[in-house]
């Protein structure tokens, strides 16, 4: 192959370095500098950023943007901006660059740079835009090349490894996968209030959103692919990478030392200096691949891709052979096969295609065709067979794309609902047809497709912008961190409901006089004492307010929870139950508050006791009145015990007082509602639902539980023992344990009365049978037997039948035929 053989060669300057370098800025003037010019850019969002930098500069008449999916080409135009793919090479200018020159090595792309490199030349000026590395290639393919190696304008620094968490503002977090990225983006926002997200399958709308968002510092990180490599203009201070493997489109690699400087050389910019580094989930990079970025230093590329550019369109067959030469010369390799060539391949197995592409037109339109990209990157079956129905529709009569059937596609993809993998999938979808409508010759009317394809993805990622933000940034605590970073004096406030806001931002609730922050992700350091700090000043004449209100409220305002034994105010927990000298006076304690100094916390515990204090009384009337009375000695023993028992006990306990009781201290003691029954003393209203909780919660603090066993539903007289549950917490709720239930004092006295009345009867029926007292106990058979076990009932032996039939009707034999000593009582 011969390459560059003209003596009279126009100049051919490759300028060569690391990043941030302003190779691609002055390339720019020189181009500007000249009467016309091309740059090829390997993004269509750089093309578009030096566009608008070349409008700014030169005019909106004389400069033009070319790409794949869009075309701005005033009829005076004399500078163009294009991807590289775009690049119109059929026009004569007097300056042509190419950026990112070292592109020439991609597996995928490659092919299309070398081909510029080889073939590419301005009129008076060439120019090649590019990594280093790419250097001794140069030198042997491009003859005549000189050599501009502009250094780093700032250093480039490792500083190892750091947990995500921990990472510093203004720093872009590298993986390379979607999924991964948004992971990583949905952990920042928990950490740190949120990130904007960059991958090569957003839209440039979307990116530049995104871009913009934090740039503006709207957000502090950036989490993205290496799509952020070429030539993004950020302020990113440090890189992180999280991954250093990718997925090429064949296999999953390990990135080459030159990819990771690429994207580590995003941080910095201009004269600031930058560092890189890791996350703490793939460990520290290799002191060999750190000292080589540091220095810029790398392997030089041993080969470029290649790809012949003179294809044949004599026949199908023809162009595929001719796609499949390989190089001839040292240093260029056969492109792997790329998209397009995949793409022919496939449709050529079908044979009415082959047939329509049997002649010279045919075939190079199927090639156009094919070239199509597939902005999805799945190469799947659908976009063979889109590609297929868009070859059949061109080589129709008409010899272009139905307009009903064109406007279907189209209209099927504007539809703004669905999350953020659907409308990216929309989007590639739509740029599809913004790059069928730029197609000379396909569409009738292409302008009108072309408003229209731009403007559903203009709206469709304007929405994924918005989605990407709402995913992934934390409004509330961004808005809050831009605060702080103005002023030091923030205004904070607490509502009536105990929101509390600093700067009109939610940080928390006062709850009592407890306040509980929401945490907010990203706010730590100096930030977060600027908040707590400020909050801390509203809450100070909050909780004095409160206190007072509190002092003031009516008894109505106060509740008891006995299940957690705190006392809530206004519906908030305020203070906890604790044990107290004595068993019916527990005594109330505020909860722990950094904002209740000793004297408020003082007059809530008085004011909160004294409410206790009430509840107790309201309760235990009856029980403390009765202690108070002028008894005999074995009338105040007894009551002395019910009150140690909180208003129930076993009869045995006190038999020898009960026996010494005169007439008077019966009627006393009856007169003040104790009732002295065959199997139990106690207080019938202390029995009821209310006293049966509270009870429980006294027996619980006397005894150091603080996780009580379940209490009867209020309905039932009689409810199961659980297992680990010590038999004195049933008594002290005045329940009699018998087996597995545990049967309210006064059913075991109403259950002894019939059960004696039964026995009693002629007939001598079973009572372990009886349905009265199964019913009246609220159990069955089995629980009936222990119950009337513990009522001093033995279970009687059944006679052994005799050989002849007895002379009378036998009864049922009944389990439980006597009674004890203590029944008779």
């Amino acid at each position: 192959m011969q390459i560059n053989t003209t003596h009279n060669r126009p100049r051919i300057v490759a300028v060569l370095g690391p990043t941030n370098t302003g190779k691609t800025h002055f390339a720019m003037e020189r181009m500007l500098g000249h009467a016309t010019g091309i740059i090829g850019f390997p993004l269509r969002l750089l093309a578009r950023e030096n566009y608008d930098r070349a409008v700014a500069i030169k005019g909106r008449g004389q400069v033009a943007l070319i790409t794949g999916e869009e075309k701005i080409i005033p009829a005076n135009a004399r500078y163009f901006l294009c991807t590289v793919e775009s690049m119109p090479l059929d026009r004569d200018v007097a300056f042509l660059g190419v950026d990112e020159i070292q592109m020439c090595a991609d597996p995928d792309r490659g092919h299309v740079f070398t081909e510029r490199l080889l073939f590419a030349r301005g009129a008076q000026e060439t120019m090649f835009m590019g990594a280093d590395t790419i250097r001794p290639l140069l030198k042997r393919l491009v003859a005549g090349v000189e050599f501009m190696t502009r250094p780093r304008l700032s250093t480039l620094t490792y500083s190892g490894e750091k947990k995500t968490a921990r990472l510093n503002p203004r720093t872009a977090i590298v993986a390379f996968s979607a999924s991964e990225v948004y992971a990583i983006a949905e952990m920042v926002r928990r950490q740190r209030g949120g990130a904007a997200v960059v991958l090569g399958a957003l839209s440039p709308r979307t990116r530049n959103a995104q871009v913009a968002m934090y740039q503006s510092g709207e957000v502090d990180y950036l989490i993205a692919t290496d799509a952020i490599g070429m030539g993004l203009n950020m302020d990113v201070d440090h890189v992180a990478f999280a991954q250093t493997r990718k997925f090429d489109g064949r296999v999953q690699r390990r990135l080459t030392p030159p990819e990771l400087a690429q994207t580590a050389g995003r941080a910095g910019r201009h004269m600031n200096d930058g560092t890189f580094g890791t996350t703490g989930n793939i460990g520290p990079l290799e002191p060999e691949i750190v000292e080589a970025i540091e220095s810029h230093t790398f392997e030089p590329l041993k080969f470029i891709y290649w790809r012949n550019p003179a294809l044949d369109f004599s026949s199908l067959d023809g162009l595929l052979k001719s796609l499949g030469r390989a190089p001839g010369t040292p240093g260029l390799l056969k492109a792997r096969e790329a998209d397009d060539e995949m793409a022919l391949r496939q449709l050529a197995k079908n044979h009415l295609i082959a047939d329509q592409a049997g002649t010279p037109w045919g075939l190079r339109l199927l090639w156009d065709v094919c070239r199509v990209p597939d902005f999805g990157q799945v190469m799947s079956d659908g976009h063979a067979r889109l590609l297929s129905t868009i070859y059949r529709h061109l080589m129709g009569p008409d010899g272009r794309l139905p307009v009903d059937w064109l406007g279907s596609q189209i209209s099927r993809l504007d539809r703004s609902d669905g999350d953020i993998e659907t409308l990216s999938a929309r989007i590639a979808g739509i740029r599809t047809w913004t790059y069928v409508s730029y197609q000379a010759g396909w569409t009738d009317d292409p302008s009108h497709w072309q408003e229209q394809t731009r403007a559903i993805e203009d709206k469709l990622s304007d929405v994924l912008h918005e989605r990407l933000t709402q995913r992934f940034v934390d409004k509330r605590t961004t808005a809050l961190l831009s605060r702080i970073k103005e002023t030091d004096d923030l205004l904070a406030g607490v509502a009536k409901n105990g929101e509390v806001t600093v700067e009109g931002h939610h940080i928390g609730q006062l709850e009592g006089f407890c306040f509980c922050p929401d945490g907010q992700p990203g706010i730590e350091g100096a930030a977060e004492k600027s908040v707590l700090g400020a909050a801390m000043r509203a809450l100070r004449g909050e909780i004095e307010a409160r206190v007072g209100q509190l002092s003031s409220d009516a008894d109505d305002q106060f509740e008891l929870d006995a299940e957690n034994s705190r006392i809530a105010w206004r519906g908030h927990a305020v203070a906890r139950l604790v044990k107290g000298d004595k068993m019916l006076r527990p005594l109330a304690e505020p909860l722990p508050s950094d904002l209740l100094q000793a004297p408020a916390r003082e007059t809530v515990r008085h004011r909160l006791q004294g409410w206790l204090d009430g509840v107790v009384g309201e309760i235990f009337g009856t029980l403390l009145a009765v202690k108070d009375m002028q008894l005999s000695g074995p009338a105040r023993g007894i009551v002395f015990q019910l009150s140690e028992t909180l208003g129930s006990l076993d009869r045995q306990t006190v038999l020898a007082q009960i026996d010494n009781l005169s007439k008077a201290d019966r009627r006393a003691l009856r007169q003040w509602g104790v009732r002295i029954g065959r199997h139990q003393v106690f207080l019938p209203a202390l029995l009821k639902p209310p006293a049966v909780m509270m009870r429980g919660l006294l027996w619980g603090l006397a005894n150091g539980v603080t996780s009580q066993p379940s209490l009867p539903n209020k309905a039932r007289v009689s409810f199961a023992v659980e297992p680990t549950s010590a038999p004195e917490f049933y008594a002290a709720l005045g329940f009699v344990v018998c087996g597995r239930l545990a049967v309210r004092a006064d059913i075991m006295e109403r259950l002894a009365a019939k059960a004696w009345a039964i026995s009693q009867q002629k007939t001598k029926p079973d009572l372990s049978a009886s349905a009265d007292l199964m019913s009246l106990a609220g159990c069955g058979p089995d629980d009936l037997a222990a119950i009337l076990k513990r009522l001093g009932y033995k279970a009687g032996k059944k006679k052994k039948e005799k050989k002849k039939a007895p002379t009378k009707p036998a009864n049922p034999d009944s389990p439980f035929a006597k009674l004890d000593s203590a029944q008779v009582r």
